[in-house]
């Protein structure tokens, strides 16, 4: 999650910048209709989701190592090379809304969070293997029709050309108990942007997992809300488990506060947060209701500059972010 980006001065980046910012460069470039979706195959029989669960013992969550993500790549004028497709505005509610009153937290660039709630049942680490090795990220139970998906960030699901294997999702973890059981994901999908060559505009992505002990995960936990193609400069809530230092991802950590734009190299929005690496892949959440701990996932942690660590950025939810949802949520969980 934490970006390993070349260190310069946030003024020579912005005089590369036309008026108006990154979204103004490209406005207008990205077609309405995105490409479907990359998807891969995960533990798609019980023999091998039995073999992934066990893989993962208390000792090898524990070991994990947050997962960082590529740099931002430059485009024609030092943006990224394109930006997310801009349709119609689409919510799907949450799974278990209970009313009450909408209260707001004071603001929060990075604390754990105490409220309870159904925030503590949806958010959850995700554990998978890369390139020889045991990493973490976060994601979230949403609202879907087969009851069964999981949103997080792309390079939670696919890195460095490969595909993770071992890809588990872990909600309410809370320093090494598993409260609502491990679920093993049997299909995994990303942006087509993603795919081709990681472009940070488009670091979506989406499990989807087998039911467990005869019981769809949302039907466990509940689900947030989701939302694409909304305003920009909302209030939000992030959510996720860090594990680099200053944290260790025993616990569930959140920011609160209003969205800005990146005007730098990406068409992501930004919010003031000081999460870490393994916080990648958690929810950014409009209309959250801080009493049912419930909301609508609007974004993911994705990225960090080197130079800004007090800001985390994360991807618009665009048509093409929609057409990874909508393909999860038709997608069979067995």
């Amino acid at each position: 999650m934490h970006r390993k980006v070349v260190l310069v001065s946030v003024a020579a980046l912005a005089a590369l910048i036309p008026a108006g910012g990154a979204r103004a460069a490209v406005e207008g470039s990205a077609e309405a209709r995105p490409k479907p979706p990359a998807q891969q195959a995960a533990a798609d029989t019980a023999a091998e989701r039995r073999q992934v669960v066990t893989y993962w013992t208390e000792s090898r969550m524990e070991a994990a190592q947050p997962l960082d993500a590529p740099a931002p790549k430059q485009g024609a004028a030092g943006l990224s090379a394109d930006e997310p497709a801009k349709g119609t505005p689409w919510t799907a509610p949450p799974t278990r809304a209970r009313g009450g009153v909408e209260t707001q937290a004071a603001r929060s660039s990075g604390a754990p969070w105490t409220r309870g709630g159904a925030v503590t049942r949806t958010t959850g680490r995700v554990f998978f293997t890369t390139q020889g090795r045991n990493s973490s990220c976060s994601g979230t139970a949403v609202t879907s029709a087969n009851k069964s998906v999981v949103l997080t960030a792309g390079h939670c699901v696919k890195l460095n050309g490969a595909f993770h294997t071992n890809w588990v999702f872990v909600p309410g973890y809370a320093g090494g108990n598993r409260p609502f059981g491990t679920w093993a994901a049997t299909r995994l999908l990303t942006t087509p942007q993603w795919n081709a060559r990681e472009d940070i505009n488009f670091d979506v992505a989406a499990a989807v997992v087998a039911p467990l002990n005869g019981r769809s995960l949302t039907d466990v936990v509940g689900g947030q809300g989701v939302a694409f193609n909304q305003p920009r400069g909302r209030q939000m809530h992030a959510f996720g488990y860090p594990a680099a230092a200053p944290y260790d991802g025993s616990r569930l950590i959140y920011c609160s506060g209003r969205t800005f734009d990146d005007v730098l190299m990406s068409d992501d929005l930004g919010l003031t947060c000081n999460m870490t690496g393994g916080s990648s892949g958690g929810p950014w959440m409009l209309n959250f209701n801080e009493s049912t701990g419930l909301g609508t996932q609007n974004s993911v942690n994705s990225f960090k500059y080197n130079f800004a660590p007090n800001w985390m950025f994360g991807p618009y939810f665009g048509n093409e972010a929609q057409a990874v949802y909508q393909s999860a949520q038709s997608a069979n969980a067995l």
